[in-house]
């Protein structure tokens, strides 16, 4: 599998784990935290194997970027957090930067 599938997935595993620590309750509640659990170690195993490939700074940015627009995404959609303009905007600058780093890395 391309080390840049391998990137995507760990984003997407790491919105899911970021998304999961508000329901988590500092780890009071136990099926919230296993589900963290089994997202955050995907989402490092993943991580892992695509730093085998792409650069580390490159993939480190992409992989933080993708779990923090999703996990602002999820924020707005399902924890009624604000969706003002200026947070779109910046969440849009966000995701062309995740681009512009795809674009220029070999």
């Amino acid at each position: 599998m391309s080390a840049w599938i391998y990137l995507i997935l760990a984003g997407l595993l790491e919105i899911g784990f970021a998304s999961m620590l508000k329901l988590t309750e500092n780890f009071t509640k136990l099926l919230p935290t296993v589900i963290f659990l089994i997202f955050a170690t995907g989402s490092f195993y993943f991580l892992t194997k695509a730093v085998q490939t792409i650069p580390i700074g490159t993939a480190y940015a992409i992989w933080t970027g993708i779990g923090a627009f999703g996990t602002i995404v999820i924020g707005i959609l399902f924890y009624n957090e604000p969706a003002g303009v200026l947070r779109l905007f910046f969440l849009f600058t966000l995701v062309s930067s995740i681009v512009g780093l795809k674009l220029v890395s070999s």
